[in-house]
């Protein structure tokens, strides 16, 4: 049975987390990630919301597999785990996390790879790690400290206490929440919306907010024009200047363009 499902309708690829009753991240999710993410790019889906079956989203890793593992092992483990989630993170096109429930551990640190976290007003999200004695190992303390801040995320880390949703769209980690009965309804509306928007110019802009995240203004500066320029010479900007320049010359409201994704 499957941990982890892709589907892929009107240019939305949609993964669900399907390992009831609390949807953990082991070996089999990760595998199955990893595959979607190929299939992903081969079918050029233009947009991603990642979801989960149940009552919550993800209360983090299976910890079953850890006690009479070896730590080299466990290393090997949650090196494969980073590099798939990171694999995720860099998807050239907009990347939804639609969180219900809980959403604790490698489940947080998923969602927080997303470019945007809509969350369900009964959410709560929180780094269990501290009470096992260990971290947050596939790189959610500095996640959060990105989006929220140093003293947040040290906090938040240091209590493993589950955070709400509403606390963490106040410190900018939610971008919105959403009551519960609403949540899968406005956030496929919301991803359906995205996907008919200027594919590769927002590629370009997580490329750019990488280069700053990792080497600040400078860094994205210096990498602007070589990412930027390709641009101009696809058929969607070709089209979408001329047409805001015709409306421009007749005197006439810029006409609302549809973008292709090439």
């Amino acid at each position: 049975m499957k941990h982890l499902t892709l589907t892929i309708s009107n240019d939305v690829a949609t993964l669900t987390l399907c390992n009831p009753p609390q949807n953990r991240i082991d070996d089999q999710m990760v595998d199955e990630l990893d595959d979607a993410l190929a299939q992903i790019g081969i079918n050029r889906a233009r947009a991603v919301l990642v979801r989960a079956e149940g009552d919550n989203f993800s209360l983090g890793g299976d910890i079953q597999l850890w006690p009479d593992a070896p730590v080299n092992v466990l290393r090997n483990r949650f090196e494969r785990y980073l590099n798939v989630f990171n694999r995720f993170e860099r998807l050239p096109m907009r990347v939804i996390a639609e969180v219900n429930g809980l959403c604790l551990g490698g489940g947080f640190e998923l969602a927080l790879r997303a470019d945007v976290i809509l969350a369900a007003a009964s959410a709560r999200f929180g780094h269990p790690e501290q009470t096992l004695g260990i971290v947050t190992l596939l790189g959610g303390i500095y996640r959060v400290a990105e989006r929220a801040g140093r003293a947040r995320a040290s906090e938040w880390a240091m209590t493993s206490e589950p955070v709400s949703a509403s606390q963490m769209e106040k410190f900018g980690v939610v971008n919105r929440v959403i009551a519960d009965e609403d949540l899968g309804r406005e956030a496929m509306a919301f991803v359906q919306k995205l996907a008919q928007g200027p594919t590769r110019a927002y590629a370009v802009h997580k490329a750019l907010l990488r280069n700053w995240a990792v080497g600040g203004i400078g860094a994205a500066d210096e990498a602007m024009f070589d990412m930027a320029m390709p641009l101009f010479e696809t058929r969607d900007v070709e089209a979408s200047i001329k047409s805001a320049v015709d409306a421009l010359r007749a005197g006439t409201p810029r006409p609302v363009f549809h973008f292709s994704g090439q």
